[in-house]
C-alpha cells in the first residue's frame, strides 16, 4: 500500500509551494513549446542560435553542436519542441513528475552547454531551471495535487 498525501493533510499543505512551483514549470514549458511548434521556422532560429553561440558554447559540446545538431536541425527542433511540451504537460498534470524532471534537466543542461555560460553568471537562466527541475525530481511533487498519487498504485514507477 502506498502511503497517500491527503490533500487536506497538514503535509499537503506544508507542501503547496511544491506544487506551485511544478505548476508553474509546466506552464512556462509547455507555453514555449507550443509556440515552437507553432513556429514554421524554429529549426532555421534554432541554427542561427547556435551559430551565433559556436564561439562560446564549452568545448567539449562544440562538436556535438556542428557535427550533429546543425546538419539534423530538423530533428534536433522538433525534439526540442516536443520535450519542452511534454514536459510542460506532465508538470502541469503531475504525471511521471520525476521522468518529466529528469527530461526538463537533461534538455537544460544541453542549453546550457549550448551557451557555454558560467553557472553563476547573472544571466544563466539554464542553471536556475537545472536546480528547479532537481528539486521537482527529488520530492513527491507529482503526487501533491497530481495524477503521480492516483496512478502510483498500479504503475509502481510513478512513487
Amino acid at each position: 500500500m502506498v502511503d497517500r498525501i491527503d490533500s487536506r493533510s497538514r503535509l499537503a499543505i506544508q507542501h503547496w509551494p511544491i506544487v506551485m512551483l511544478r505548476v508553474y514549470t509546466g506552464l512556462f514549458f509547455a507555453w514555449n513549446g507550443f509556440s515552437k511548434l507553432q513556429r514554421g521556422n524554429f529549426a532555421d532560429g534554432m541554427e542561427g542560435f547556435l551559430n551565433a553561440q559556436a564561439d562560446k558554447s564549452f568545448e567539449f559540446y562544440r562538436s556535438f553542436i556542428e557535427f550533429i545538431v546543425i546538419p539534423n536541425k530538423a530533428v534536433f527542433a522538433s525534439l526540442v519542441s516536443w520535450g519542452e511540451f511534454s514536459i510542460g504537460i506532465a508538470m502541469i498534470l503531475g504525471l511521471a513528475t520525476r521522468y518529466a524532471a529528469a527530461a526538463g534537466a537533461l534538455l537544460v543542461l544541453n542549453f546550457w552547454f549550448a551557451k557555454g555560460q558560467g553557472f553563476f553568471d547573472g544571466t544563466n537562466h539554464d542553471a536556475v531551471w537545472l536546480v528547479i527541475f532537481v528539486v521537482l525530481g527529488m520530492v513527491p511533487a507529482g503526487r501533491i495535487a497530481g495524477l503521480d498519487d492516483g496512478f502510483s498504485d498500479r504503475l509502481p514507477f510513478l512513487r
